[in-house]
């Protein structure tokens, strides 16, 4: 194994001059005992599956339950008919984040990176950035390399599980492996792509995981969207270079001691937060028929 934390992986695009996406395919090769043209093509693959779930979001879907759906809609047209305060660029990020986790709400086809509940802001944020920095086919795919090897770290240092984490594992992990990819994607180094893993993530540590009626819903799907918007910001910051005082394995470990420490009401239950508020409880039961009581199970 060429890497386990991010110290190990920046040493070694350094001694090897590579980029972190090449490093990344090497250990998967490795790893897998694939080549390294095999695991080019599954990870292309994998990219038209998030490209189809962007473009069936962004034509409008609705959950099943009601919940969520038709916001990536919005947020176009709002694009479309006005001048956005954020700009455009972030706002197409946030639109095709949300477009995905619509995608993923209405029981569509997604790529979880890292899981199915943060699964908009990878694609998101690399759809967007594609339309400014025309970047080809396989810089797309090694986009997808490059947040791999950052969620590789997270999931073997600390937990890319709600259910283990809190949100900050699921879409805060998703966030940093986005806005680390995009760094590199614009030309910065793999020093800034660590940076920005570590700006991301620092600022979402403590996220609990509530999902309304149990659902990867509300708030789950504009969790993605602020995480897209963060993911993008955090990679402008880098690329400026701004520097993390606190070093990106540190920051990881960080989130990994607070996920231990937090309260199994916030860890994806259903019993803390948002989804214990009087109108969380209203949905849950109108949805099902019945309101759960806390401590219930599904």
């Amino acid at each position: 194994m060429l890497f386990k934390n991010v110290a190990e992986l920046i040493h070694y695009t350094k001694t090897h001059n590579m980029p972190i996406s090449e490093v990344m395919l090497e250990q998967e090769s490795q790893v897998t005992k694939r080549s390294k043209e095999d695991i080019l093509e599954r990870m292309g693959k994998n990219l038209a599956v998030m490209e189809k779930a962007v473009e069936r979001g962004l034509n409008g879907v609705t959950s099943h339950s009601g919940l969520t759906g038709g916001d990536a809609v919005l947020i176009q047209n709002y694009m479309k008919n006005k001048k956005p305060l954020s700009g455009n660029l972030l706002l197409d990020a946030v639109s095709k984040a949300v477009a995905t986790n619509e995608v993923n709400a209405a029981m569509g086809t997604i790529c979880a990176t890292p899981t199915a509940g943060s699964a908009g802001v990878v694609p998101g944020t690399l759809f967007a950035v594609k339309e400014q920095l025309h970047p080809t086919r396989e810089q797309m795919v090694r986009f997808l390399l490059t947040s791999g090897a950052f969620g590789f770290v997270v999931a073997n240092n600390a937990s890319i599980s709600g259910a283990a984490g809190g949100c900050q594992a699921e879409v805060g992990s998703a966030s940093g492996m986005a806005s680390a990819a995009i760094v590199e994607m614009a030309g910065g180094t793999p020093e800034q792509s660590a940076d920005a893993m570590a700006i991301t993530l620092k600022n979402m540590l403590g996220l609990v995981c509530d999902p309304v009626a149990g659902l990867v819903e509300v708030p789950c799907v504009k969790r993605n969207a602020m995480g897209a918007a963060n993911a993008m910001v955090a990679a402008d910051m880098a690329l400026a270079g701004v520097t993390s005082r606190i070093p990106c394995d540190e920051v990881i470990a960080a989130m990994f001691e607070i996920g231990q420490r937090m309260p199994t009401a916030f860890k994806e239950t259903a019993q803390g937060g948002l989804a214990a508020t009087p109108t969380g409880r209203a949905l849950e039961a109108k949805i099902f028929g019945v309101p759960l009581g806390k401590g219930d199970s599904k």
